[in-house]
């Protein structure tokens, strides 16, 4: 090689190096910069707080960082969420989603954030069924019953923490299987839809195990059924929908952890090692148990497909029955 071509060379390899050191710096360096934030888009009090809160802590101690639980709710976790994607892509500030954010692409014209281009889920925590439930003294005895009513066109109505929500797209999408028509009653939140599930104000309510299953313990609230692929380890005598006469239903509620989508690779990379870590730690996994939450884990590749997969079904849910936001 000629000495000019070897100088040229040289320089192009300096510079190549130069280059990748601050990028290399940033993600050694990660998280010694400041304390990293998991914005809760929900409320305190709820399952996201609360799966927030039982991972900010062993995250923490392995990170040797401050983990700190931000609640930003609003929008059904929009508002939430968008924080996250405005705020700067150094690996410092998370997402802890439910499965609304599957669901909000569809009912919301005018997000301020492309679900699937500005966002990157990093891990799918877990996911738990949701329960269709009766008062003690209702008329309801199994999930036939219900069935048959409708079918009788008797007025069946339910109750949901919201319109638009993960339950009444799934009681839509019964409605439609089953060929039934039902009248839905949206509640603000699982607090509201309960005491009135509870003293027989609505006569079905559905919702997660996290709200209903203290009610089925304490004998005021009968389940009937539950909407995930397999029964619920917390209810196994409970059957499935799937198991009474509709096979493949399955509407599942979920939690997730995203980024944004500008994150460094690296960071990436290493906030989803170490959340599955996390995941994996006997303490945090009864803990999520304790919340009805079947954990998942796994890659962001893996957390993408199965956000996508929800996006897409409940999307055709929403315009085939022409639901809107409130």
């Amino acid at each position: 090689m000629k000495p000019r071509t070897l100088k040229a060379a040289m320089g192009l390899a300096v510079a190549c190096v130069a280059l990748s050191l601050p990028m290399l710096a940033q993600a050694q360096a990660w998280p010694s910069k400041q304390a990293i934030k998991l914005v809760a888009v929900f409320p305190p009090g709820g399952s996201v707080d609360q799966v927030a809160r039982i991972i900010a802590q062993p995250l923490s101690q392995q990170l040797g960082q401050s983990v700190i639980v931000e609640n930003r709710g609003g929008a059904s976790g929009v508002i939430g969420t968008a924080a996250v994607v405005q705020a700067p892509a150094d690996g410092y500030t998370f997402a802890v989603v439910f499965d609304t954010h599957g669901v909000n692409p569809s009912l919301n014209a005018s997000m301020p954030f492309d679900s699937k281009k500005d966002l990157l889920p990093l891990v799918l925590v877990g996911t738990s069924p949701m329960v269709l439930a009766t008062n003690v003294n209702s008329e309801y005895k199994t999930f036939a019953d219900v069935m048959a009513a409708a079918k009788a066109k008797k007025n069946v109505s339910f109750g949901t923490i919201g319109n638009g929500s993960l339950g009444h797209l799934a009681m839509a999408l019964l409605a439609k299987d089953a060929g039934v028509e039902w009248t839905h009653v949206p509640y603000k939140g699982g607090g509201p839809l309960m005491s009135d599930a509870v003293a027989g104000h609505v006569p079905l309510s559905i919702g997660s195990v996290f709200v209903t299953k203290p009610h089925i313990d304490s004998g005021r609230m009968r389940p009937l059924a539950v909407t995930s692929s397999k029964r619920a380890a917390d209810l196994p005598n409970v059957p499935t929908i799937a198991e009474n006469g509709y096979p493949g239903f399955e509407a599942p509620a979920w939690w997730a952890v995203l980024a944004s989508a500008k994150t460094p690779p690296e960071i990436v990379k290493r906030m989803n090692e170490e959340l599955n870590k996390v995941l994996k730690n006997p303490d945090v996994a009864k803990k999520l148990d304790a919340q009805g939450i079947d954990i998942s884990g796994g890659t962001p590749e893996q957390a993408r497909t199965f956000i996508e997969k929800q996006m897409t079904i409940w999307a055709k849910v929403v315009k085939d029955n022409n639901i809107k936001a409130d």
